[in-house]
């Protein structure tokens, strides 16, 4: 059994965010010794989600936190995978055996077929609210596509939507990315626009029911960020 690519980028992030066991991450170490794009693509993660880690002081942890967090943990039933299964299978495969499975098949020999390079964005931008704290994180992949990631909840009232915003020259002016459905990580797709540059403005706003009625952001900033290039 292999990652199919899509698992393995779900598993690249999560190892760049730090959440995965012990065991886990050191079973995805041992595949990224042997597939050079999959440890680019963790180290690309890590480098985009810097900006992200600057942009806040370090605050100690409140005391007990540690003991606190097993104890919840311990409570807590896992979440099912959604994740392919065999019809005999008794249980969903943990991230271990996935990982575990395709370290195996690479090391005979099999599954590397599929481990294409991933796709790289040019530009991220952290997007903050007008008292400096992180709201999203917006990638841009240079090719009518982005994608946003939500580092703090807001809540979005039922007559309004949030709106995607860009501005790629003064010339062309704002430009919208899209409306969003719901506050969770979105893919955008979009055309018309040039590759993204260095310190490009990218922001999200608060607009009526079906996006801004003139074609420009009309509502409270939710936030706003510069891009950073990252090729």
């Amino acid at each position: 059994m292999s990652l199919l690519p899509e698992e393995l980028a779900a598993l690249a992030e999560d190892h760049a965010l730090g959440l995965l066991s012990e065991t886990e991450a050191g079973l995805l170490e041992e595949l990224m010794l042997r597939d050079a794009a999959l440890a680019a693509r963790v180290g690309a993660l890590r480098d985009q989600m810097l900006p992200l880690d600057l942009s806040a002081p370090p605050r100690a942890l409140p005391e007990g936190f540690q003991a606190r967090l097993a104890a919840a943990l311990a409570a807590t039933p896992p979440a099912p995978l959604a994740l392919p299964v065999a019809a005999n299978s008794p249980e969903p495969p943990r991230p271990w055996r996935l990982i575990a499975a395709s370290v195996v098949g690479l090391a005979v020999g099999f599954g590397g077929g599929w481990l294409r390079p991933m796709a790289e964005p040019q530009v991220v931008a952290v997007l903050m609210d007008a008292g400096g704290v992180p709201q999203a994180v917006i990638e841009d992949y240079g090719d009518s596509s982005a994608k946003l990631r939500w580092v703090a909840e807001v809540s979005v009232p039922a007559d309004k939507q949030l709106q995607v915003w860009t501005l790629p020259s003064q010339e062309m002016g704002a430009t919208s990315l899209g409306v969003l459905e719901r506050v969770a990580p979105t893919e955008l797709h979009f055309t018309g626009l040039p590759a993204p540059q260095a310190a490009q403005l990218y922001e999200v706003t608060m607009e009526p029911l079906g996006g801004s009625p003139t074609g420009r952001p009309t509502g409270p900033i939710v936030g706003k960020g510069f891009a950073a290039p990252q090729t």
